[in-house]
């Protein structure tokens, strides 16, 4: 393999690995922190959710991470620097015949000069509209909800609740085995198999 083949082959894999990354984040398409079933849906509903919701910004790679705890070396400056390397690379020995050594030194400023403008980037403008997922705001034992189809005695119905900023509903049951009424007021026991079991909320206060 020829040096300017070398540069060639590191702008191929920087520059595609760049485009992957961008187009994971752009179109949404981050993994969810946990694979289970966001509170208030089935387990398949909860993936479909988690596919399209978590991160939104392709420096979710980073999740986790503030603008000031960010590392310049990460995934995102790496495939950038590899790009930019492997492009100056290219040009200076394919089109300017440099020598080994002046080609390596000129692709290595291209690198950092393109990864530090991709950290940049990711410091001062994505990082500092990321917020983290609390797992707290997510927890569904206590969260007061309103009967949204009538529970029958023994049966399911259905509640809605608000979690996250966001309106939500989950199919529920009476702990007790008790009906209860639409709009009435519950508060969530626990839950399991994606189902939860309430109380009244004027008997959890008295």
């Amino acid at each position: 393999m020829t040096l300017s083949s070398f540069f060639l082959f590191c702008f191929a894999v920087g520059f595609l690995l760049s485009l992957i990354t961008f187009a994971i984040g752009a179109l949404h398409l981050n993994l969810p922190h946990r694979w289970g079933a966001l509170p208030g849906h089935g387990p398949a509903h909860g993936l479909g959710h988690g596919m399209a919701h978590a991160g939104g910004h392709a420096s979710s790679i980073l999740a986790g991470k503030s603008a000031s705890s960010v590392s310049p070396l990460n995934f995102m400056t790496m495939t950038a620097f590899l790009a930019w390397f492997g492009g100056l690379g290219y040009l200076v020995t394919h089109y300017y015949a440099a020598t080994a050594a002046l080609a390596v030194v000129v692709a290595s400023g291209g690198g950092i000069f393109g990864a530090s403008i991709v950290f940049i980037f990711l410091a001062k403008v994505l990082l500092p509209h990321e917020s983290q997922l609390d797992p707290a705001d997510y927890e569904m034992v206590g969260t007061l909800a309103t009967v949204s189809a009538a529970i029958r005695a023994g049966g399911t119905g259905e509640i809605q609740f608000t979690q996250g900023g966001a309106r939500r509903s989950a199919p529920a049951r009476s702990e007790e085995g008790q009906p209860f009424e639409k709009g009435t007021e519950v508060v969530v026991q626990r839950y399991e198999a994606g189902i939860a079991y309430v109380r009244r909320f004027d008997e959890m206060v008295r």
